[in-house]
């Protein structure tokens, strides 16, 4: 028997449709190189020197490239710690958030919740009505939280409007892939952890990324609340060295003369190379959330 084999033709495109292609690959690529260049900008700075960055004659290459802005920065007092606290925050926090607002969202999807509609309004509510800076503040201190670890993560354990993402996501699920496992003597808890939650990750991943780049860019809760030097957070710590630039330049350690007149630091070089600190951490972790990220946002936006 003979076999006939399906060859796929290419599709030949029209002289139009080359032009077409062309000019929106153009036009994106431009619109790409836009959005890349302020952080190549910002990292080519930091490694360049500092006498030529405040002239502003660095703009596509690096001139003098050297180090020291790095390495005098990394020697700053507690930035060690700082950074751990900082890195433990943004974890413990994303991981806690993230399933207290789902788990909160996925109660309100539920009917049978007493007095459902109720308890929505009310969480809406808090969305556009605060107490005030002087009464949150209050409360924390009665509850002991100000210099604890727990006030980076307690106070905004719930994002209202992280929840409402995740609840429209929830809803936009067959109803039947819980029926199924409620028949088979499933709970609510059991079936959030083993059904909704693997079914979600989209909109989690999105969520994800909003909460733990908030922690992350979050100074003002221990300028707040922490006295402690042991909590600093590692933008606390480079919020204050910032505002502080002038006394923090002669405080690190460094001699400007012939020799080394293209790696001395200056107020300008500090600034971009804490930019750069900040910055550089969640801009290596986006990569690996972008692919859920429109869709995620789609989908908890939506609800049809």
């Amino acid at each position: 028997m003979a076999m006939t084999v399906a060859v796929k033709k290419k599709k030949k495109w029209s002289r139009e449709d080359k032009i077409f292609h062309a000019v929106v690959y153009i036009i994106f690529g431009i619109f790409t190189l836009l959005c890349a260049y302020p952080f190549y900008y910002l990292l080519i700075c930091t490694v360049s020197n500092s006498q030529m960055v405040d002239m502003g004659k660095v703009i596509l290459w690096p001139e003098g490239i050297h180090f020291r802005n790095y390495m005098e920065i990394f020697k700053v007092q507690n930035l060690g710690n700082a950074a751990m606290i900082s890195v433990f925050r943004t974890v413990i926090g994303t991981t806690a958030s993230l399933l207290a607002s789902a788990y909160m969202a996925y109660l309100f999807t539920k009917e049978n919740m007493w007095k459902r509609k109720l308890w929505y309004r009310m969480t809406v509510i808090t969305m556009y009505f605060s107490a005030g800076m002087i009464p949150v503040y209050l409360n924390n201190q009665m509850l002991h939280l100000t210099n604890t670890f727990w006030i980076y993560i307690l106070p905004g354990l719930v994002s209202v409007y992280n929840m409402i993402l995740i609840k429209t996501s929830i809803e936009s699920m067959p109803a039947e892939l819980e029926e199924s496992a409620f028949l088979d003597g499933a709970g609510y808890l059991k079936r959030f952890i083993h059904i909704v939650l693997p079914l979600q990750k989209p909109i989690l991943a999105t969520v994800a990324l909003f909460i733990a780049v908030g922690h992350w860019n979050d100074f003002f809760t221990t300028k707040l609340y922490i006295t402690d030097t042991k909590l600093y957070t590692l933008q606390y710590l480079l919020y204050e060295l910032l505002n502080q630039i002038q006394a923090a330049s002669q405080q690190i350690e460094y001699e400007v003369n012939s020799q080394a007149l293209a790696s001395a630091l200056t107020p300008t070089g500090i600034r971009l190379t804490l930019t750069a600190i900040v910055t550089i951490p969640i801009m290596i972790v986006y990569p690996f959330i972008q692919k859920f990220y429109v869709k995620g946002i789609m989908i908890g936006a939506v609800k049809g």
